[in-house]
C-alpha cells in the first residue's frame, strides 16, 4: 500500500508512538489474557491489606539512599508538604494497579507520570530514568514478599507474578515514553514559542508552549516534539500519509507513516508566514523565531 505524499515540505517524521495505540500494542504483545488478571485478583486482597505500608515504606526507604534523598531535596529531612504529594500519587498509581486498570486514561495517566519524573512536573524534579525502571521492579519484588509472607500457596503465588510481571513492565514502558519525549521537548541551545489558537488551545490547555532545538534545525524538528509531547493532539491537527520502502536483498517492503496537516485549512506559521507557501517544515529555525498553529476557521 502506497499513498504519494501530498506535499514532502509539509510532512513530519519519526512520530514517537501515541501512548494508548502502544500500551495495547504492549498489552497484547505481553498477552496479559483473562486468565492472568484472574490469577492476579486473588492476591489482591492481600497486596491491598499492606498498601498503606507500601507506600510509607518506599518514601522512607527512598529518603535513607543518599542519592535518592538529593533528587528529591531531602538530604535534611522530607518536607512535609512535599512528602504528602509524594505519597497521595504513589497511592493513587498503587489503588489503580490493584484495581487492574487497563483502560486507554491509564494509558495517558502513566504517560504524564513520565513527564513528571522528566521535571516536567509541578516541582520541576528530575528523577533518572534508571530509578524509574528500578522502582517498578521494587514494588514487583515487595508484591512477591508480601505474599510469601501471607503463606499463599504456590499454585497462587506463580502465576499472580507472572500477570503482574507482564503488567508492570508494561507500565514502565509507558512511563518511559512519557520520561524521554519530555527530556527531548527540552534539547537544544534555543527555546521557540508555540502559540495556539482556536481549539487547539483547548486541546492543549495553553495559548503558548515553549520547546528547545538546535539553530538551524526545520521547523518539522519543533513540531515533532510538540507533537509527541501533546499526542491529543495529533488526531485533531494531523493525518497520516503511508509511505513504503523496499530494502535491499529483502522480499518484504517496509511501510510506514509520516504526517501532515489534515484538509480544510490547518496552518502553521513561522514567524506570520504560512509554511505551505514559505518553505515548508524543511525552512531552518533560528533564535528569535516563533511559530503559530492555527486550525481550520481562522
Amino acid at each position: 500500500m502506497h499513498t504519494a505524499p501530498q506535499s514532502t515540505s509539509l510532512e513530519i517524521h519519526n512520530l514517537a508512538p501515541e501512548p494508548v495505540a502502544e500500551w495495547q500494542r504492549l498489552l497484547e504483545f505481553v498477552g496479559l489474557s483473562a486468565s492472568d488478571k484472574l490469577a492476579m485478583s486473588r492476591s489482591v486482597e492481600t497486596l491491598m491489606r499492606r498498601a498503606t505500608e507500601l507506600v510509607i515504606d518506599t518514601y522512607d526507604y527512598l529518603q535513607t539512599v543518599p542519592e535518592t534523598a538529593a533528587i528529591l531535596g531531602w538530604e535534611n529531612g522530607a518536607d512535609d508538604e512535599h512528602l504528602e504529594e509524594r505519597r497521595r500519587f504513589f497511592t493513587i498509581w498503587l489503588a489503580r494497579v490493584l484495581g487492574l486498570d487497563t483502560s486507554d486514561e491509564f494509558a495517558l495517566y502513566l504517560f504524564r507520570a513520565g513527564k513528571f519524573h522528566a521535571a516536567h512536573g509541578p516541582r520541576h524534579i528530575h528523577v533518572p530514568s534508571s530509578y524509574i525502571t528500578t522502582s517498578i521492579g521494587l514494588v514487583g519484588s515487595t508484591f512477591a514478599r508480601y505474599m510469601q509472607e501471607a503463606q499463599l500457596p504456590g499454585d497462587i503465588v506463580a502465576p499472580a507474578m507472572a500477570g503482574w510481571n507482564k503488567y508492570l513492565s508494561v507500565q514502565l514502558q509507558l512511563m518511559l515514553l512519557g520520561y524521554q519525549i519530555a527530556r527531548d521537548f527540552d534539547k537544544g541551545d534555543i527555546a521557540i514559542p508555540v502559540s495556539l489558537f482556536g481549539r487547539m488551545r483547548g486541546i492543549v490547555g495553553a495559548r503558548e508552549i515553549t520547546t528547545r532545538t538546535k539553530a538551524g534545525s526545520p521547523v518539522e524538528d519543533i513540531l515533532r516534539k510538540f507533537f509527541d509531547y501533546f499526542p491529543q493532539a495529533r488526531a485533531e491537527a494531523l493525518k497520516p500519509i503511508w509511505h513504503s520502502h523496499e530494502k535491499p536483498n529483502s522480499s518484504w517492503v517496509e511501510v510506514y507513516p509520516t504526517y501532515a496537516p489534515r484538509p480544510g485549512g490547518w496552518r502553521v506559521l513561522l514567524n506570520g508566514r504560512d509554511l505551505a507557501y514559505a518553505g515548508g517544515f524543511t525552512t531552518p529555525i533560528q533564535a528569535e523565531d516563533s511559530i503559530s498553529i492555527f486550525p481550520p476557521g481562522r
